[in-house]
């Protein structure tokens, strides 16, 4: 039959003791003209400015940060963008760098890689050029049966054919460009991964071997 009652009064007991609590606490706080402000509840001559929460022994409890002017708010946003750029940068760059180190056991390695890739680049390259070979052999030809029909209306399947090599050398100009530049830029992505490599592996790269000097 007490003991309900005995609850209910510590949890009265209970709550004063905290009410009393709170009231004990103080704010401290300057507002815009310097003033210190001692308080037992925040003044609203510090609204939105730097605020201590005090214990009853004078202790800070509790700090409130003021309130950031926009420029300040843009300031933090760009500040913790670029941090999160950096770890995303820091991210990739750690996975590139295990993905060379799966790539390659040495660097014999990268240079067997390189010695195939230029092979097949080269091999495309002269598949290419006897394809070219062809369409300008083809090109001559067509041009004699042009000189044909100086005089009188040209066929329209002749028409045609030769725009259509024309077409065709055109594009396989293009193709060897192309290849001519993908040879720079295998040696250079290889280079690029020795040089990875080396450095993930601690490894010192061997100096260049001198150039020959020219015969007089």
């Amino acid at each position: 039959m007490f003991k309900p009652l005995i609850v209910v009064l510590g949890i009265l007991i209970a709550l004063a003791g905290a009410s009393a609590s709170a009231q004990q606490r103080l704010y401290k706080c300057k507002d815009e003209k310097g003033k210190t402000y001692y308080t037992q509840t925040p003044p609203a001559e510090c609204l939105g400015k730097e605020m201590d929460e005090l214990s009853r022994q004078g202790t800070v409890v509790k700090k409130r940060e003021a309130a950031l002017t926009p420029e300040q708010i843009a300031a933090r946003e760009a500040e913790d963008k670029r941090k999160k750029e950096e770890e995303l940068a820091a991210k990739e760059e750690k996975r590139k760098n295990q993905a060379l180190l799966n790539t390659y056991s040495s660097e014999k390695d990268i240079e067997d890689g390189r010695q195939r890739a230029l092979k097949q680049s080269e091999a495309a390259t002269k598949e290419t050029e006897k394809r070219m070979a062809e369409a300008q052999k083809r090109a001559q030809v067509l041009a004699g049966e042009k000189e044909f029909y100086q005089k009188k209306p040209m066929p329209k399947k002749l028409q045609d054919d030769i725009k259509n090599n024309e077409i065709d050398i055109k594009g396989l100009q293009d193709a060897l460009t192309a290849k001519q530049k993908e040879l720079g830029e295998i040696n250079a992505k290889y280079d690029e991964d020795k040089r990875r490599y080396l450095e993930l592996t601690s490894v010192k790269p061997k100096a260049p071997a001198p150039a020959p000097s020219a015969k007089k």
